[in-house]
């Protein structure tokens, strides 16, 4: 009786963590990056505000990179300074932890680039934009498709990032 229940026990265990693992990876699948780079690359607050709510609804590796970049990206269309600097504060905290948390990440190094060549100076967030520009033309190759493009498309119009060397 006691193997019986054990094997039931397993069983169900087993097609849980199935069950979560296809959710994940389902959730990885339904993160559009290429509409989270047209958001960032764009002057329209409701697609900033279209990507963060796809954010909040799924759970993705990189979450936290993600929408802190939005968040700032959000903070440069919003309207009042308050409002802007409370944005930018709380996406900096995102950006940052996630960075510390996955130094060798070259996509997350690619936005705080874009935050940075487009953050006002007084905020004083212009420190890695020369290492992180390095750091992205050495790891550009090993990135996926999408974020190669995304890197791509912004080298042109960056002061920091030319891609010539990669």
């Amino acid at each position: 009786m006691k193997i019986k229940t054990f094997l039931r026990t397993g069983y169900f265990l087993v097609f849980f963590a199935i069950k979560i693992i296809a959710c994940a990876q389902d959730n990885e699948l339904s993160f559009d990056r290429s509409a989270f780079y047209q958001a960032m690359a764009s002057e329209k607050r409701n697609l900033v505000d279209d990507q963060l709510s796809v954010l909040k609804n799924i759970s993705i590796t990189g979450k936290q990179a993600f929408e802190g970049a939005l968040l700032m990206k959000k903070a440069g269309l919003s309207g009042s300074p308050d409002k802007k600097l409370s944005l930018f504060k709380s996406g900096h905290k995102k950006l940052e932890t996630a960075i510390h948390e996955d130094s060798t990440n070259a996509e997350f190094r690619f936005l705080r680039l874009m935050v940075q060549e487009h953050a006002p100076g007084i905020l004083g967030y212009k420190n890695e934009i020369k290492t992180d520009s390095d750091y992205i033309r050495k790891s550009y190759k090993k990135l996926p498709g999408v974020v190669q493009e995304a890197i791509l498309d912004y080298s042109k119009k960056s002061k920091a990032l030319k891609l010539q060397d990669s």
